[in-house]
């Protein structure tokens, strides 16, 4: 039997507030994460990411009790990624309500990292986050970079992810810098060429703004879709999503 395609929404998170305005009304606070992840939960989203941008170790504190808050409310799995640099802060995030958690520059840094927090606490647990973009540099045409995309880690962006995949990330979030903001699309050739070299789920991310943009990613290999702005804004709902996937023969939860 396939699996059912996952469509899931992100939020950047600062200081337990959403950054990245969001324009759904009748929220009596925008910049709330636990009543907005608490309404893409009833508006069928599949599962939620938050990305913790804060930049200071001082506010995880802030993180982890909304973390908390939202898990009270939340009834699907929800994954925390940004600020992760130790097996601690991954103990921490799942304690505090996270299903599972994202890793990414850290783990750039120290591999070990990935296999240590999967060992810990299972494979179903991690998440690989790759920040993608194109370099003539790399062997693969791809390198992972680190801060937002601005600088390379000096690795192959396909070599590190199986790497990743063979320490025990179950899952890798998998995010084009260059098609990201772009609207015009998820990049296909990137979601093609991960998917031809590791086995586990791939969601896509980057680059969607219309209906039309999900259905292609998925028939590339992706086996979850992430989109922010565009829910964020009211541009497409998650069930014009899932609609619009369904009419193109794949299968939604």
């Amino acid at each position: 039997m396939s699996v059912a395609i996952r469509v899931i929404p992100c939020l950047d998170v600062d200081a337990g507030r959403v950054v990245k305005g969001v324009n759904f009304e009748n929220l009596a606070d925008a910049g709330d994460p636990v009543e907005l992840a608490k309404l893409y939960g009833d508006s069928g989203a599949d599962e939620l990411i938050f990305l913790d941008i804060t930049a200071s170790s001082a506010n995880r504190d802030t993180t982890i009790e909304m973390v908390k808050r939202t898990a009270d409310v939340l009834f699907i799995p929800l994954t925390v990624g940004g600020g992760v640099r130790t097996v601690e802060d991954v103990d921490a995030l799942l304690r505090a309500g996270a299903d599972k958690v994202g890793i990414n520059t850290a783990g750039l840094a120290n591999p070990e990292l990935i296999s240590l927090a999967a060992s810990r606490f299972g494979d179903q647990c991690i998440v690989v986050s790759v920040d993608v973009r194109r370099s003539p540099s790399a062997p693969s045409g791809f390198e992972a970079t680190t801060h937002g995309g601005r600088r390379s880690s000096g690795k192959d962006a396909l070599e590190w992810i199986i790497e990743a995949a063979q320490r025990g990330a179950g899952e890798v979030l998998l995010n084009s810098m260059d098609a990201d903001g772009t609207k015009n699309g998820y990049d296909l050739e990137l979601i093609t060429r991960v998917r031809a070299v590791v086995d586990i789920p791939i969601i896509a991310s980057g680059g969607a703004g219309k209906l039309t943009d999900f259905a292609p990613a998925v028939a590339a290999g992706a086996d979850a879709v992430l989109a922010a702005s565009v829910f964020h804004f009211l541009e497409l709902s998650i069930a014009q999503v899932k609609n619009e996937l369904r009419s193109s023969g794949i299968q939604v939860r």
